[in-house]
């Protein structure tokens, strides 16, 4: 199932997304609640719900008639992995990290998955990347590796764009990571069942229609169930948290010459089965 938060008439709600279709959850039934979050809570109560529920397109919008936000609008925590592609490694020539990289990114980068993205005024090194979200299903944590799936409610895509200049000032990345609206994730939660093997999906970004990063979940350092258990050792992991897992080669940082993002630029990210985000950036 694809699930995502929307605002049509300036009233934000959640639908069920069906091939160029949008199913209001509230027209559908008044027992499942407007919020994602609690909605995730509850999946297993709410999914039997449902399921029983005979859905017509009498109830459906066009997903061009409403305005796509950010799947979790309030998500508790956003953590993010760095330096997870075996190809990303060998473009940045630096060793394959022996431990797990972290670091945090502000709630308030979140946007939408085809908002525009004010790029910072004090920034003159700004860079995409295209990775994989892993969106959490339950409260957990020490969580064990080989049972790490169980407690993911889905996946979408999202764009960790990067201030590289404040990035590389400390040894600490999070105000680099975490410049307003520099976390644009969606276009919708793809839920888990429909996800046969996360650490083997086609993942790819676009500046301007040239493609940038093109590359598999495969080549992940750290598979999804090991960070997910990694994670978890340290902090406990809720529903609607949102976890960045790293990006492939082929970020404007690494090229020769560099190639930051400028006034207008289009960036597209796609990842097979999750479908696509795509965002004009302009100056702030």
């Amino acid at each position: 199932m694809k699930l995502a938060t929307f605002t049509l008439n300036k009233v934000t709600q959640i639908g069920i997304v069906e091939n160029s279709l949008i199913f209001p959850l509230n027209q559908l039934t008044e027992k499942i609640p407007n919020n994602m979050i609690e909605l995730i809570d509850n999946w297993k109560s709410y999914l039997q719900l449902l399921s029983d529920i005979n859905i017509s397109t009498e109830n459906a919008f066009k997903l061009t008639e409403v305005k796509l936000n950010a799947p979790v609008l309030n998500p508790k925590k956003i953590m993010a992995h760095g330096l997870n592609y075996a190809d990303h490694i060998l473009e940045m020539k630096i060793e394959k990290p022996k431990n797990q990289i972290w670091f945090s990114k502000s709630i308030n980068t979140l946007t939408g998955p085809y908002d525009d993205i004010k790029l910072s005024k004090v920034s003159s090194q700004n860079d995409y990347e295209v990775e994989l979200v892993i969106v959490i299903g339950k409260k957990g944590n020490y969580i064990k590796t080989d049972n790490a799936l169980n407690y993911v409610f889905g996946f979408c895509i999202g764009n960790d764009v990067s201030a590289r200049d404040w990035q590389m000032k400390t040894s600490q990345w999070t105000l680099g990571k975490s410049f307003d609206n520099y976390g644009p994730i969606g276009p919708y939660i793809t839920t888990l069942d429909e996800i046969e093997n996360p650490n083997n999906l086609n993942i790819k970004s676009y500046v301007n229609g040239e493609v940038r990063q093109i590359s598999n979940t495969n080549q992940l350092i750290f598979s999804v169930p090991e960070l997910i258990s990694y994670l978890s050792q340290v902090m406990t992991l809720e529903p609607g948290d949102i976890i960045f897992t790293g990006t492939p080669a082929g970020v404007g940082y690494s090229m020769k010459p560099p190639q930051f993002l400028s006034n207008n630029d289009k960036v597209k990210c796609e990842i097979e089965k999750l479908g696509f985000i795509e965002n004009n950036f302009k100056n702030e």
